[in-house]
């Protein structure tokens, strides 16, 4: 395990699992947790015990993310399970996603914020209606890299033949998704096949183990670098003799390169400055970029609060109050006519109103259902929408921070939509 410093300073990953039920997402972060050696003994010894009593005959590492009594009790995971470990290379959080067709909200939930999406796909069933359901959610919400873990190998005997088999048929389907980076491995997540060690059953298989593929990808480029978005989320004013004039505008800088003397604008009021200097609580920086926390000061005193954006002069975001959006809806009550809801987008918030659906979208097929216009939970449709106050955004295909909202019920408070802007 690194030490506590090194561990601060390590790059993050967060990665989500998903396929249909049974495929072994559980037992393969199990099979990662144990074999990278980032699980304590009485964790392992809780877990073998309670593989004795449901009667198996081997350890079922699955029981170390199912955390709920009804997953356990049924061998399904049914809430996302987010689980923290580290190796000496980098450190990472996983979003255990559940399989099942009815759990589909909680997978749109587990990876909107992921790097890397792991898809298992059962050797024995190849692609699958899941499969191609996880796959499309994952290229909508433009997760940047997939890996396809075709598990199970162990029992079609490590068959080359079916694993290029499989290989070839999600290829096919995945032509039809704006996936840039897809790569493929033949796992047994059970006898830890391919995970952490290459397997002496596959010497056909010569590509990368799968936590060497989690330690190595690169996603330093996965964040925009370009367009400077800096959502203020609170206003620092110590009341104190010694910071008795300063005036800090705190956040996380969700995209672009940030350097004291830059010229910016504040948004909405339009009025612009200097960045005077970036603070941290180790001191002042040079530079700042996504995805830091920092807060900024001006050499003008401008009156911005939360939910104002600080922007380069030379490149600006949209703004508007008139949105079309692919919407994933979450909740079991369908959306009424004319309906209002509450909306946040970075540290903005609004109300807004559905003027129109514009077609559902089959998930299995990815065909627009331009008759078919009644949402029920767990159905992507593209929609106008209509806010109180103007946003401003980027497209979700340049900025996944700046083209991503949710609405909420203003009467129960749920959050009812994830969406993206288009």
């Amino acid at each position: 395990m690194p030490k506590a410093k090194d561990y601060l300073d390590m790059e993050l990953l967060r990665f989500t699992t998903a396929g249909s039920v049974d495929d072994g997402k559980s037992t393969l972060i199990g099979r990662l947790f144990y074999d990278s050696k980032a699980i304590m003994d009485d964790q392992y010894e809780a877990v073998q015990t309670s593989s004795k009593q449901k009667g198996l005959g081997h350890v079922d590492l699955s029981l170390l993310t199912d955390g709920l009594k009804a997953e356990r009790e049924q061998g399904i995971t049914i809430d996302v399970a987010y689980r923290y470990f580290a190796t000496p290379r980098r450190k990472f959080i996983i979003a255990d996603t559940p399989g099942h067709i009815q759990y589909t909200r909680n997978m749109v939930t587990g990876a909107s914020t992921a790097n890397m999406a792991l898809l298992l796909v059962d050797a024995r069933n190849g692609v699958v209606e899941q499969t191609c359901r996880h796959s499309f959610i994952a290229s909508l919400l433009r997760i940047p890299h997939m890996v396809i873990c075709i598990n199970k190998m162990d029992l079609v005997d490590y068959s080359e033949d079916r694993y290029e088999e499989i290989v070839e048929d999600y290829k096919k389907f995945a032509a039809k998704l704006d996936v840039k980076d897809i790569r493929f491995i033949p796992i047994s997540a059970l006898n830890g096949d391919n995970v952490v060690d290459h397997s002496s059953n596959m010497p056909w298989y010569k590509g990368p183990t799968l936590l060497y593929l989690l330690e190595n990808v690169h996603i330093s480029n996965d964040y925009n670098h370009i367009d400077c978005r800096f959502p203020v989320q609170y206003v620092v004013r110590p009341h104190s003799d010694e910071y008795h004039d300063y005036r800090g505008y705190a956040g996380r800088i969700v995209s672009g390169v940030y350097k004291p003397g830059d010229e910016v604008i504040a948004l909405p009021s339009g009025f612009t400055s200097r960045i005077k200097a970036i603070d941290t609580t180790d001191g002042p920086l040079k530079e700042a970029f996504a995805p830091m926390s920092v807060t900024m000061t001006l050499e003008d005193d401008i009156d911005i609060s939360r939910g104002d954006m600080i922007v380069r002069v030379n490149n600006q975001p949209q703004s508007g109050q008139d949105l079309e959006v692919m919407l994933c809806w979450l909740n079991n009550r369908a959306p009424q006519p004319g309906a209002k809801y509450y909306l946040q987008h970075t540290t903005r918030e609004a109300r807004c109103v559905i003027k129109e659906i514009l077609y559902k979208v089959d998930i299995n097929t990815l065909h627009r259902l331009e008759e078919d216009k009644n949402i029920g939970m767990n159905d992507i449709a593209r929609v106008r929408l209509r806010t109180t106050v103007p946003l401003f955004y980027d497209s979700y295909r340049k900025n996944r921070a700046t083209g991503s909202l949710i609405l909420i019920d203003e009467a129960t408070n749920e959050t009812v939509a994830a969406g993206m802007i288009i």
